[in-house]
């Protein structure tokens, strides 16, 4: 803040950027949510747009079946199961039994008992026979089972491939949409940016500065804080390409005011010093006298040395004498500190 101001002016100053700072907090507040809703403008995309559906849904339609019937077999193979373990045990015991009989005819040796024998026999084979058949519908129904986790498979598998293909598709598609929605953004705030430069340049020393830079500061703010989280991570290349051209473009305008500056430097430096005194504005030149360089060529002078009226670099009269004390003042105030005689301009 420059020194030169009155005390009330600084107050409306600092109540001036407030207003700044609060105008671009809520231009902040805007961007950011039209900024964070941009993707919306985009269809969502998911695996089924892009994956052939009537295949895809034939093959889980064949699932599903393969599935049901996998339930079926396994009901079936605990009733078969149940069947088998009944049988076994009715055979084991008939086995047991008959043994038991053998012994005893053994040590009675009857022989009207022959014909027990084979009928004994006979009701034991009937027996295994029923756990042999028992055991076939076990088998057959682990043979269903079987087939069914197989065929199950294989139509998973078809429908993972489906999927995978889908996939890929996806994420081609995902990737061209974030870039889409990045240039969306891009377009958004690079206007923004432009906006706030030209205003720089042009319009932040007039009346309405407090709008101004809080519209430069939600520029910044947009396009340095608000843009970058959204920058496409894959290669980086967006990162860089962005990157480059600002660096250029700020360069480029960094390298032509500086050159500019050192024209007028070196135009102003040639033109007599009463004229180049009135060019300065009042305020400008107490400023950088507040900062102990010249106010012409903006080059470090020893402002406290009495014997240093002009400045050793580019000649402008920095101090001289009151018209009307004598006393040594500065060339640059409207009036004299000692006796409070108007400078010479003034007067």
């Amino acid at each position: 803040m420059s020194k030169a101001l009155r005390w009330s002016e600084r107050w409306f100053r600092f109540g001036l950027w407030i207003v700044a700072v609060v105008f671009a907090s809520f231009l902040i507040g805007l961007g950011g949510n039209i900024v964070e809703n941009l993707p919306k403008v985009e269809q969502r995309l998911t695996l089924d747009s892009f994956i052939d559906r009537p295949a895809a849904e034939a093959l889980r339609v064949e699932i599903t079946q393969a599935q049901t019937a996998q339930q079926q077999a396994k009901d079936a193979l605990d009733q078969a199961q149940l069947q088998l373990n009944s049988a076994r045990s009715d055979a084991s015991t008939a086995r047991d039994t008959f043994n038991n009989w053998l012994a005893a005819r053994h040590v009675t040796k009857r022989v009207e008992q022959d014909s027990e024998v084979i009928a004994r026999t006979a009701a034991l084979d009937l027996l295994k026979a029923a756990e042999r058949q028992a055991l076939a519908a076990v088998q057959a129904q682990q043979q269903v089972l079987l087939d069914q986790q197989q065929l199950e498979q294989r139509v998973q598998s078809q429908l993972r491939e489906l999927q995978r293909l889908a996939g890929n598709r996806l994420s081609s598609e995902l990737r061209s949409q974030e870039l889409r929605v990045f240039g969306y953004r891009l377009l958004l705030t690079l206007p923004l940016l432009g906006v706030a430069g030209w205003l720089f340049a042009k319009k932040r020393q007039s009346i309405w500065w407090p709008f101004v830079w809080g519209f430069i500061y939600f520029a910044l703010f947009a396009f340095f804080v608000e843009l970058v989280p959204y920058i496409p991570s894959y290669g980086g290349w967006v990162r860089y390409v962005v990157g480059i051209a600002l660096t250029v473009l700020v360069g480029r305008y960094a390298i032509i005011g500086l050159n500019r500056y050192l024209e007028r430097q070196k135009l102003a430096e040639a033109m007599p010093d009463v004229e180049r005194r009135k060019e300065l504005s009042y305020d400008v030149a107490l400023a950088r006298l507040g900062k102990k360089v010249c106010p012409g060529c903006e080059r470090t002078v020893d402002l406290s040395n009495t014997a240093i009226d002009f400045c050793p670099h580019c000649g402008i009269c920095l101090f001289d004498h009151c018209s009307g004390c004598k006393e040594r003042k500065s060339a640059f105030a409207r009036f004299c500190h000692a006796c409070g005689a108007a400078a010479r301009g003034e007067a």
